[in-house]
């Protein structure tokens, strides 16, 4: 039997509903504390209120896109229960409405929402985030950067150590394992951006403290090339440091990251972190519709059966525990123990499979 529009149309409503009520509640509770924590930062730094605001609000898409599956699995038992008390569900499935055919339009819904998750807000939430982090490290780090990739190769930025100038270190690639550059160029800058000098070379090795470089070339200002067999730079910089001066995943757009991560690669760097992130978005919509099986699940069961409540709580348990395993397979994925695509996808299919299979027990129940 074909469910009508107009009961499709009317447990769409109530799932919308239920959905909006959670989001407004969780979204409230995101901003207070987080606006909360960022005051709590700032207070020794001097931050006027409009920027730690704005820092609150670039912060805001990021946080909303992760609280997503539990804002559907909190709103779908919302839904459901309301329309499981009031007998509804009961009224359906006696005129012939099957369980999955009461569910499609929460699914639907669920899926759409994912779609434009991973689509439309995904680049809007890491366009913020990427403000978000300038500006947090302007005001309260006092720093920013060091480090960028892109199709030409990666670049470095430094302290010169000298004068309170830079440097600037280009490299086409590099070597992961001990951290060595390959066609090297530096550029040295004084005070006021003013050029010292230019160093070309074969390679360069970060050790401690300092750059060994081969092969160099050194061109001063206003006096002949020099060559050199071997030359060290100075430098504060740590192998950690630069790992961890990348462009963080999430301030990357879904649209963005495959062309970031075939760069990472090219460059010689391990692009296992934006690779996972980028197949956590593409999983969004249904890890979704993942929720709404577990919210029905934990939401029919008829009140005269009792227990209720703690069908209910059960439910938020299990969307818990799904993200605990999510986060322990992602942890295990990023080690290369096991390939990107299962760690991001197993726990998505596993919950899907598990929900069927509650479904599937309250049908036939």
């Amino acid at each position: 039997m074909k469910i009508p529009v107009t009961l499709s149309v009317y447990i769409g409503k109530h799932f919308v509903i239920g959905v909006g009520v959670v989001f407004s509640v969780l979204v409230g509770l995101i901003l207070l504390f987080d606006s909360v924590e960022m005051i709590r930062r700032a207070y020794s730094k001097d931050v006027p209120f409009a920027i730690i605001l704005e820092m609150v609000i670039m912060k805001a898409p990021t946080l909303i896109q992760e609280i997503m599956p539990f804002t559907i699995l909190l709103g779908g038992i919302l839904a459901f229960t309301r329309l499981t008390k009031t007998s509804e569900l009961v009224v359906a499935r006696a005129a012939g409405i099957s369980v999955w055919q009461f569910l499609l339009p929460a699914i639907a819904i669920a899926f759409v929402l994912g779609i434009f998750i991973m689509t439309i807000f995904n680049p809007l939430a890491a366009t913020m985030l990427s403000r978000f982090e300038q500006v947090e490290a302007k005001y309260l780090h006092g720093n920013t950067s060091m480090l960028a990739v892109s199709s030409s190769g990666l670049w470095l930025r430094q302290k010169n150590g000298v004068d309170g100038g830079k440097t600037v270190i280009h490299a086409l690639r590099v070597s992961n394992e001990d951290m060595t550059l390959f066609d090297v160029t530096i550029f040295i800058f004084g005070q006021n951006n003013s050029f010292i000098k230019r160093i070309d070379a074969e390679s360069a090795q970060l050790q401690d403290g300092y750059w060994d470089i081969s092969g160099a070339t050194l061109t001063i200002l206003g006096m002949p090339a020099t060559h050199e067999a071997s030359h060290r730079l100075p430098t504060d910089l740590s192998a950690n440091q630069i790992q961890e001066s990348f462009a963080a995943p999430e301030t990357l757009s879904f649209w963005e990251l495959p062309g970031f991560i075939k760069d990472l690669k090219e460059a010689g760097f391990s692009a296992l972190r934006h690779s996972l992130y980028w197949h956590s978005v593409l999983v969004i919509p249904f890890l979704l519709s993942a929720m709404v099986f577990f919210a029905a699940a934990f939401s029919f069961r008829p009140p005269r059966q009792g227990r209720v409540g703690a069908m209910m709580a059960g439910g938020i348990l299990a969307g818990f525990l799904v993200k605990f395993l999510s986060d322990i397979v992602s942890a295990v994925g990023l080690s290369g123990s096991i390939p990107i695509v299962l760690a991001a996808w197993a726990p998505v299919g596993i919950s899907i499979l598990l929900g069927t299979a509650l479904m599937l027990h309250l049908e036939d129940g």
